[in-house]
């Protein structure tokens, strides 16, 4: 519990933000920006989910209960974009179809127009954000309604069939709700992302809250303010995730017992429509930017590899590690006291520690810092009247704080693979090691643990790769003059100096591919 507490700290700092008043400082954002961030957060956010929506469940749909050349690779392939760090491909999409890129460059030497002869949308717009986004989280979607479209029995697709509904029919009227509750997860958890995104929408000049909350706390100096509008932006996620919740009431989703549907054999046309409506999202997701990504390294990589290079890896895998090692072992400890007495004050101890993956980096950031800085303030008092030290900064812009705040962002992924790799060891294992005598610690280090190593260093890979990507908490928190990968790509594509911010990309992009293709490969197992 008093991890959990923890951990949910920030989430409870930010929320009471909202009862301090600030007159002025609400009445100059009400009059200048603040509906622009309501208008933009509501359509990016109903945007991404529209999208993820079609391409993920269209995309799990097809590999699962359809036939066509190249399903199998497809199965496993469609959830390489998930590596992609959403801000990357900003960076390269910027760089690939820009005025003096590559598309537009060939598209004039074909035809001889010339500037304003001709109209391409902009890809620095909210639409190509939302390109962007549905992109690199259809996989979200695409994954649990796969998951979803597996576990459902093959008595009610036949039933359907039988009754007269054609493939379509069958698939909109009993597939899909039958795998609602996956769908909606997976579309909540692609559109928390994109509330949480800052990098994308930045770089493209949309005004969201994470970039309010930005410009709140950095340029108006207000982080009051600042907490107050992702305050604004946790109400509002809660809002829709509740709704959701009470328009599903009492509704029931099971399909019968389990037996393999047949499969819808695609040929001709309709199996090159399978193909493409594959091939697309794959493409634009994950095989394009890559090799954009590859092009741009070529063209001038970043000066500073080498000596610098190399501190800025250091500095991003430290954090990684730490972050893992510390993220495991909570927890760990949360699961197992969860697993030794179940109940009212362990199911609230998981779902407090899983708050944090709901809230934006940037706004975790604010939590994090207001009690940190109110920590150093009564820490250098009590250290200047008891022993003279002289006032400084003890936690505020330090490693710890931004640890601290990498642990209530991404505790939720630990948490979650921690849990379950403990639901499938049967209760007769934890039996027979308090019959022999091991109490329950020495029985989680002699006989759980050595069980649970998979799903220990699956969440530890899990967590690394989460810290190696996050940017809004990074930028927000990191030490002066401490960088990581991820800054340094933001920093240079901010500049545009593309190419140079390319190198870094890679090495982000390359970093979260090694998870990706070991889960790519398990479900080419399954």
């Amino acid at each position: 519990m008093a991890i959990a507490l923890l951990i949910a700290l920030p989430l409870v700092v930010v929320l009471l933000n909202l009862f301090i008043p600030r007159a002025e400082t609400w009445a100059h954002l009400a009059s200048t920006v603040l509906p622009a961030y309501i208008l933009n957060t509501l359509l990016l956010a109903f945007l991404v989910g529209l999208g993820v929506l079609v391409v993920g469940v269209g995309c799990a749909w097809l590999t699962s209960l359809c036939r066509f050349p190249g399903r199998r690779v497809f199965a496993w392939a469609l959830i390489l974009p998930i590596a992609m760090p959403a801000y990357v491909m900003a960076y390269v999409y910027t760089d690939f179809l820009q005025f003096a890129g590559p598309v537009q460059g060939a598209l004039r030497a074909m035809t001889g127009w010339r500037a304003g002869d001709y109209f391409l949308p902009d890809i620095r717009s909210l639409g190509g954000a939302a390109f962007v986004l549905v992109s690199v989280l259809y996989p979200y979607v695409y994954l649990l309604s796969r998951a979803a479209f597996l576990e459902q029995s093959a008595s009610s697709l036949e039933t359907a069939r039988i009754l007269g509904h054609g493939p379509w029919s069958t698939f909109f009227r009993v597939a899909v709700p039958l795998a609602r509750p996956a769908i909606v997860a997976g579309v909540a958890l692609a559109m928390m992302e994109t509330l949480a995104d800052y990098g994308t929408v930045a770089y493209f000049g949309v005004d969201t809250f994470s970039t309010g909350v930005f410009r709140a706390w950095f340029s108006l100096g207000d982080p009051v303010a600042a907490a107050q509008l992702g305050a604004l932006l946790l109400l509002g996620v809660g809002a829709v995730l509740g709704l959701e919740r009470a328009l599903r009431g009492h509704s029931a989703f099971h399909s019968g017992p389990r037996r393999e549907p047949s499969p819808h054999v695609l040929s001709g046309p309709r199996a090159a429509a399978a193909c493409a409506a594959c091939v697309l999202p794959l493409a634009a997701g994950f095989f394009l930017p890559l090799i954009l990504l590859i092009r741009l390294a070529l063209q001038g990589a970043d000066p500073s590899f080498g000596p610098r290079f190399a501190v800025l890896a250091f500095n991003s895998f430290t954090l990684a590690c730490a972050t893992s090692i510390l993220a495991v072992t909570a927890a760990l400890v949360i699961a197992y006291a969860a697993r030794l007495r179940p109940g009212a004050i362990s199911t609230l101890s998981s779902r407090t520690a899983s708050l944090g993956y709901a809230i934006p980096g940037v706004v975790v950031a604010v939590g994090v810092m207001v009690p940190v800085t109110q920590v150093d303030r009564w820490l250098s008092a009590w250290l200047a009247s008891q022993f003279g030290v002289a006032p400084q900064l003890w936690l505020s812009g330090t490693i710890v704080a931004l640890v601290f705040a990498y642990l209530v962002r991404f505790m939720s992924i630990a948490l979650q693979t921690v849990d379950s790799g403990l639901a499938k060891i049967r209760r007769s294992m934890d039996e027979a090691a308090r019959s022999l005598g091991l109490r329950p610690a020495e029985a989680l280090a002699r006989v759980h643990a050595p069980l649970l190593m998979r799903s220990l260093l699956a969440a530890a890979l899990l967590v690394f790769v989460d810290v190696m990507k996050e940017l809004p908490a990074t930028l927000a928190m990191r030490p002066f003059n401490f960088d990581t990968l991820a800054v340094q790509a933001y920093n240079l594509a901010k500049d545009e100096r593309l190419p140079e911010a390319s190198v870094a990309s890679l090495a982000i992009l390359l970093v979260g591919l090694g998870p990706v293709l070991l889960l790519s490969r398990s479900m080419a197992r399954n």
